[in-house]
């Protein structure tokens, strides 16, 4: 955590459920904040056969009511500490992570190759690209690309047999779950002018250059 977060004795929990691997100046993600939240569902980079995940900490303390927590709030069997849940990884998801994980780069670094095409070799000014910060090193969970004509690419895209899917199409802050928060249209442009311009565009493991070559085709010609 910086100084900041010291200075007003503030914890800092990471979001690192789509970054498996991510770096930025040398260091990984998940190793920055006092816990990070890490997602092995199965479209993750480092995914399970069914719903999994994990957290990393180096605090004793936080690890040790973690594991409490995940086992119904039990430190020993039937004697609950806490009100807990069960959370528990079972051996079979983590038997396939952990082989998974001693694959974790080669699917990285084949995931980067495919984007950096697609980066070199889409050219539509109705397109925005996602860029790379300094320092980072991106993975892409996803590759989101950004349409002030969002439903025209989707009709085309779909006419032309390919998929996409908007992650994520409503800001939570508009959501119902978050309705007593009082805030409302316009409460935050930015996030939700992105809301709805973002299109993930097909990207995953195994994906053939003529398969990308199709999209890159397809959307270098969309006129809107």
């Amino acid at each position: 955590m910086d100084s900041s977060g010291k200075k007003y004795n503030l914890r800092l929990v990471e979001d690192c459920a789509q970054s498996h691997g991510a770096k930025f100046n040398g260091r990984t993600t998940g190793t920055f904040g006092d816990i990070g939240c890490f997602s092995f569902y199965p479209s993750k980079n480092l995914g399970a056969f069914g719903d999994a995940g994990a957290i990393t900490t180096d605090d004793d303390a936080l690890a040790n009511a973690v594991r409490v927590f995940r086992s119904y709030g039990s430190e020993r069997r039937y004697y609950n500490k806490v009100v807990g849940a069960n959370s528990r990884l079972d051996e079979l998801q983590a038997g396939l992570l952990r082989v998974r994980l001693s694959h974790l780069d080669e699917l990285a670094a084949e995931k980067q190759r495919i984007c950096a095409r697609y980066l070199r070799e889409l050219h539509n000014d109705r397109i925005l690209l996602p860029k790379v910060r300094d320092g980072a090193t991106h993975i892409w969970h996803q590759f989101v690309i950004r349409c002030g004509e969002r439903d025209a690419l989707i009709k085309y895209l779909d006419e032309k047999g390919i998929g996409t899917i908007i992650h994520y199409p409503i800001p939570p802050h508009l959501s119902e779950a978050y309705s007593y928060l009082g805030m409302k249209e316009g409460s935050l442009p930015v996030t939700e002018r992105y809301a709805n311009e973002v299109l993930s565009i097909p990207l995953y493991n195994g994906m053939t250059d003529g398969e990308q070559t199709r999209v890159i085709e397809a959307i270098n010609g969309f006129r809107g």
